[in-house]
């Protein structure tokens, strides 16, 4: 009998805390495994043996030189044995014979099928054989069965995991939410009480430079009527470095002035940035939202890299502005990392005259597209005449490699979201979760990566 067939129980059943590493991404290998694999010439006494020997055991695999060819689960083999006169014919004869007449449906999964993915598809069997165990494949001659009651308690194990961690999420994302939103007002109070004292010195600049003018007219005048004046002014005038104040002041006003718009935009910037939304979306300049982001970036876009802005004519778009801005963020600040790298890759190559290193012949930049439009075939085919707003913003960086891609655009995915919520995720749900709208990356190696959103015109 030791010839003809193997028993050995991988792990333990369901013991106390065997499944407490289990996460959304576990498979079918983290769960206790047997291991009952027999030639289906096997009579059926000895492994009516084995069944009574280990209770919990749910099943037998039958092979045929050296090929997986079926399972008998035990709730068969006892039915059978049940029958009239069937422990004499079916302890007598070889399994393939029992199983040549039962010949019921498997579910075969492979080990590195996820829990979340294995439980539903045995649930959709049919209601006699729920309590038969699953057929896991390990590799192309070896297989193990799993008992269906502990996938089920797995399963619930890790939809409990995941509720957990979807209150514990959501409960973070309610506090982050309202520090952001102290921050913000913080932030827009500040921005307030800074443009104020500039309303000031901005409104009071166009007086100065009007009265500056005034008296060095005057004095160019009592300089023309006053070819000789007293030895005091004389050497007051040089003194002060007369002729460099009149040629200078001016240009010093005109500097002040400049000072003041730009801390005048800067601080109306804070102020869209910290925008707090309102509960229904409302329309929104998105060229003035762009360009306020751009200014809050200015300290990191370096004079490497240039912003292209192709702006077509978008009307008001309704949707929630301080969200969106955190979507242009997220985006621009993702580009510009990128070509932050590609600036220092230059700047190597250029010490190093190239030499093992790639030659970077283009100019890193940003370019920003916009516009209106009605795409044929539409993108949407639930709502095909809606008019939509095309925003794209690309760069020419290193771009990404395919696992990179493929990870990121995973995350986008619900699931993942639960676990870790990346910028960019958080941009896709902003998008399509609370716009409507729809969300599209492109990335390819060497030429640079494309972020794209489509926003609905209502």
């Amino acid at each position: 009998m030791a010839n003809t067939f193997r028993s050995k129980i991988l792990g333990p059943l369901l013991s106390e805390g065997s499944h407490q590493d289990l996460s959304l991404e576990s498979t079918l290998r983290d769960l206790p495994l047997y291991q009952f694999q027999v030639k289906s010439s096997c009579l059926g006494a000895p492994v009516a043996e084995m069944f009574e020997k280990h209770p919990l055991l749910p099943g037998v695999v039958l092979v045929e030189a050296g090929e997986f060819v079926g399972m008998i689960s035990r709730r068969l083999l006892l039915e059978y044995l049940l029958k009239p006169q069937g422990q004499e014919l079916f302890l007598r004869l070889p399994l393939k014979t029992l199983y040549s007449y039962a010949r019921v449906e498997m579910s075969v999964l492979r080990e590195s099928t996820t829990i979340l993915t294995a439980a539903p598809q045995a649930l959709r069997r049919s209601p006699e054989l729920q309590s038969d165990p699953i057929v896991v494949q390990i590799d192309s001659q070896s297989y193990r069965l799993l008992d269906s009651h502990t996938l089920n308690i797995a399963y619930w194990q890790i939809r409990g995991i995941e509720t957990q961690v979807r209150y514990e999420r959501a409960q973070a994302q309610m506090i982050q939410s309202e520090k952001m939103a102290s921050l913000g007002r913080l932030v827009n109070g500040v921005a307030h009480e800074i443009l104020d004292p500039v309303g000031f010195i901005w409104g009071n600049l166009t007086y100065i430079s009007d009265y500056s003018k005034n008296l060095l007219e005057l004095l160019s005048i009592y300089d023309a009527h006053c070819t000789e004046p007293p030895p005091e002014i004389a050497t007051l005038k040089e003194e002060i470095d007369y002729d460099f104040l009149q040629n200078d002041f001016l240009s010093t006003v005109g500097s002040i002035k400049a000072g003041a718009e730009r801390l005048s935009k800067l601080a109306t910037s804070l102020q869209n940035f910290c925008h707090i939304d309102d509960v229904y979306p409302k329309p929104a300049d998105l060229h003035s939202n762009i360009d306020s982001i751009l200014l809050l970036l200015k300290s990191r876009l370096s004079s490497e890299i240039q912003v292209i802005k192709n702006y077509g004519y978008l009307p008001p778009v309704p949707c929630y502005a301080g969200e969106l801005n955190q979507v242009f963020i997220n985006i621009l600040t993702n580009a510009i990392n990128s070509l932050i790298n590609e600036a220092v890759g230059q700047e190597l190559a250029k010490e190093f005259r190239g030499k093992g290193l790639k030659n970077f012949a283009r100019k890193p930049q940003i370019e920003i597209i916009t516009q209106v439009c009605s795409p044929e075939p539409p993108i949407d085919p639930e709502r095909p005449h809606l008019r939509w707003v095309s925003i794209r913003i690309k760069d020419n960086g290193p771009g990404m490699s395919v696992m990179k891609y493929q990870k990121i655009l995973h995350s986008f995915s619900a699931e993942k979201r639960v676990l870790k919520e990346t910028s960019l995720a958080v941009s896709y749900q902003i998008i399509t979760g609370k716009h409507g709208g729809i969300f599209r990356m492109q990335s390819e190696l060497g030429i640079g990566t494309e972020f794209e959103i489509w926003l609905p015109l209502t």
